[in-house]
C-alpha cells in the first residue's frame, strides 16, 4: 500500500514497473544492464481515486498519459534500479498530490477608482495624439 495523502493510498498492483535500458554515456557495463524504470499507472480504472482528481490528474499529466488512460513515467537519471524506481514513484505521488488539491475559485474584483482614474487619462491622451494627426483636427 503506498500512501500518497490520508484519504488517497494507492495499491502495490495498481503500479506497473518495468525495467528499460537507460539511453546516454556510460561504461562497460551500460549495455548489460537495465537501471531506468517505466512506472505505469492506469488512471481511469483505479478505484482508489476520485473522479475529481482523476480528471485534475489526466490534465497535469499531458502527454505522458496514454489514449487508454495509463500515466507512463520514466525515470532513469540514477545509474542503480533501485533509486530509479525511488525517483518514479516519488515523481507519481507528487503528481497525484498535487491533482487532489482542488483549485481555489476566483473571487471577482472590481478596478479600483484610481486605476479607472489612470485607465480614462490614458484614453484622453491618446484621443488627443489621434486628434492631431488627422486631417481635419478641431482646436
Amino acid at each position: 500500500m503506498i500512501r500518497i495523502t490520508h484519504r488517497i493510498s494507492l495499491d502495490d498492483d495498481e503500479i506497473e514497473e518495468s525495467f528499460v535500458r537507460a539511453s546516454g554515456p556510460g561504461g562497460q557495463h551500460v549495455n548489460k544492464t537495465e537501471t531506468a524504470v517505466q512506472l505505469r499507472f492506469d488512471v481511469r480504472r483505479s478505484p482508489n481515486l476520485s473522479d475529481d482528481v482523476r480528471l485534475r490528474l489526466e490534465r497535469l499529466a499531458g502527454n505522458r498519459l496514454t489514449q487508454d488512460g495509463v500515466l507512463i513515467l520514466v525515470a532513469d537519471q540514477y545509474r542503480s534500479q533501485r533509486r530509479n524506481r525511488d525517483a518514479a514513484l516519488e515523481r507519481l505521488t507528487e503528481l497525484i498530490r498535487e491533482a487532489s488539491i482542488p483549485p481555489t475559485p476566483r473571487r471577482p474584483t472590481k478596478p479600483t477608482f484610481g486605476s479607472k482614474q489612470r485607465r480614462l487619462e490614458a484614453k484622453g491622451q491618446r484621443s488627443a495624439v489621434k486628434r492631431l494627426r488627422s486631417n481635419r483636427h478641431e482646436d
